[in-house]
């Protein structure tokens, strides 16, 4: 049960979630048939202003909820409802017959966000205490070649080369498996200083090594530094306040490919046992945004699930979807004993 201004200050959130209309006393009434007077609703709004719980818009008289608002009902009154559509599809991904962690955290997050109308972020396992188990180069055709990086946490990254006519693919192959030999066991935050190191090596195997080992520097970088996965970026557009305005659109966009944000986010997620909230100026480079992150045990190691959206984004959906994914996630890894990057 709640108190008054309790239960007024959270029809008041979720009107603002659904509609994305600021609202005053007369719509609370309507739409919530709430069993106070007009006068009652319109001296709590106020007292709500006043402790910073909401705010007027620059647009209209009505009320919007404030961060401080938000995060008072994140905390305080919000339902910690599951869709029961959103289990039925995970467990569908979990019971299945997908082998890899990629495969397995690509479904998930695909449904997440489907689910939720936000966009999914994987983070990949910390650079610092994660090696590199093989490279793996494999001949797609006479002029290119993929070679396929893999960690011993079971992260994966490709990069495919076309050959020049001057160069064998043979070649290429000769020097990716004396570079395994070198590099197989060097923390991957280690790779681009090694790399550098081991170019004489690649000198000595290919005729213009310039442009292998530079292909091989490039992979390396991004892999070292670009550890993020998206999810449902197109989820954005159901939004009307990113929908309705392409600069606000845009900067959002911006932020997602902001991997020094996710970075952050990561080691604060990390730090913390309970899901990671961040509401509005909380998040320094956008205002405009809302998100919240996790921790997934993979057994061998962990990685961070964040779902971004606009600050009136459904928190109690996002929330619980992402305790319900976590606990599954957890559970399913666990079970699996580690052997979760098995192709």
């Amino acid at each position: 049960m709640l108190n008054r201004r309790d239960t007024i200050l959270k029809c008041i959130v979720e009107y603002f979630i659904k509609k994305a209309e600021p609202l005053g006393s007369q719509t609370l009434i309507e739409e919530y048939h709430l069993p106070y007077s007009s006068a009652t609703i319109r001296n709590e709004m106020l007292e709500l202003e006043k402790m910073g719980y909401i705010e007027k818009t620059h647009t209209s008289s009505g009320r919007v909820p404030s961060t401080k608002g938000y995060r008072y009902y994140c905390e305080n009154l919000r339902d910690n409802s599951v869709s029961e559509e959103l289990k039925h599809s995970l467990q569908t991904v979990l019971e299945g017959k997908l082998q890899s962690v990629e495969e397995v955290i690509k479904e998930s997050c695909e449904i997440l966000s489907h689910m939720t109308n936000l966009v999914s972020v994987v983070m990949g396992p910390d650079e610092k205490s994660e090696r590199l188990a093989s490279i793996q180069m494999i001949k797609i055709s006479s002029n290119s070649l993929t070679a396929i990086f893999v960690t011993d946490k079971g992260y994966v990254e490709n990069k495919t080369f076309i050959v020049p006519d001057n160069i064998s693919a043979d070649e290429i192959v000769d020097c990716v498996k004396i570079l395994n030999e070198r590099l197989v066991g060097t923390p991957v935050n280690e790779l681009v200083d090694k790399v550098e190191v081991l170019k004489p090596v690649i000198s000595d195997y290919v005729v213009s090594h310039d442009l292998v080992y530079q292909a091989l520097l490039e992979t390396f970088v991004r892999f070292a530094s670009d550890r993020l996965s998206l999810y449902g970026r197109e989820e954005l557009l159901n939004h009307p306040e990113f929908k309705n305005d392409s600069n606000k659109l845009m900067n959002v966009l911006k932020l997602l490919n902001d991997s020094s944000l996710f970075k952050e986010v990561e080691n604060e997620t990390r730090m913390s046992e309970d899901p990671l909230l961040k509401i509005g100026d909380e998040v320094e480079i956008n205002p405009d945004v809302g998100l919240v992150s996790t921790k997934i045990n993979l057994g061998n190691g962990e990685t961070s699930i964040c779902l971004v959206g606009p600050k009136r984004m459904d928190y109690d959906n996002a929330i619980s979807a992402l305790e319900y994914l976590q606990e599954a996630l957890n559970e399913y890894f666990k079970n699996r004993g580690g052997n979760n990057s098995d192709a």
